[in-house]
């Protein structure tokens, strides 16, 4: 087998088939790292989740009428907590998470709801039976308005009173027209005097 001579001492000559220097050869010369083109085609993490328009709000976990008949007894409270305790709901990031009760079943037991949310239906079924439903208190801080703004709420407000309108027939006076300026003298003598030297 006969040996490859690589450049000007072999077959094909100079570059042996190997092209030009090209971009290597050139000042400042940096190839494109391969990894920036697999990094820029992954998604960008940023707004409400993984690229996704998601909600951060936590959403309740449902449990309904059916379970809670047969998992408690007459005139029990039933919290969020008491719910975990029993195992009926699990915990949720670590933390006791939001219980809403919905109506699919029937109650035959006095109970008492706090700190969960009721539907309007399940609401019905447990006040038939007796119970009694504590509504969640709201977790919007509404902000008690300064003494600035008390005043200008409680301040009457000031009613723009329509201008007078001038009625149509009336026209300006003339006394803004100007007045004639009275010639002087002297500008009479040098036209008398250009007369002359004509």
């Amino acid at each position: 087998m006969k040996r490859v001579i690589v450049a000007r001492g072999g077959k094909r000559g100079k570059t042996s088939g190997r092209g030009g220097k090209g971009q290597s050869a050139r000042a400042g010369n940096k190839k494109r790292p391969e990894w920036r083109d697999i990094i820029k085609k992954l998604p960008k993490l940023r707004g409400r989740g993984v690229n996704q328009n998601k909600g951060f709000q936590e959403k309740p976990v449902v449990v309904n009428l059916a379970i809670i008949e047969g998992a408690f007894s007459a005139n029990e409270a039933i919290t969020p907590t008491i719910l975990l305790q029993k195992g009926v709901v699990s915990t949720w990031s670590g933390h006791t998470p939001l219980v809403k009760i919905l109506g699919d079943g029937e109650v035959t037991k006095a109970l008492k709801f706090s700190g969960c949310f009721v539907s309007e239906s399940a609401k019905i079924k447990i006040e038939k039976a007796g119970g009694s439903v504590t509504p969640v208190e709201s977790r919007i801080l509404v902000k008690e308005p300064t003494e600035a703004q008390a005043k200008r709420a409680a301040a009457p407000k000031k009613v723009k009173v329509p201008k007078a309108e001038k009625p149509a027939t009336e026209k300006k006076s003339d006394s803004k027209t100007k007045e004639s300026k009275p010639k002087k003298e002297g500008d009479k003598n040098k036209k008398a005097v250009a007369k002359e030297t004509k």
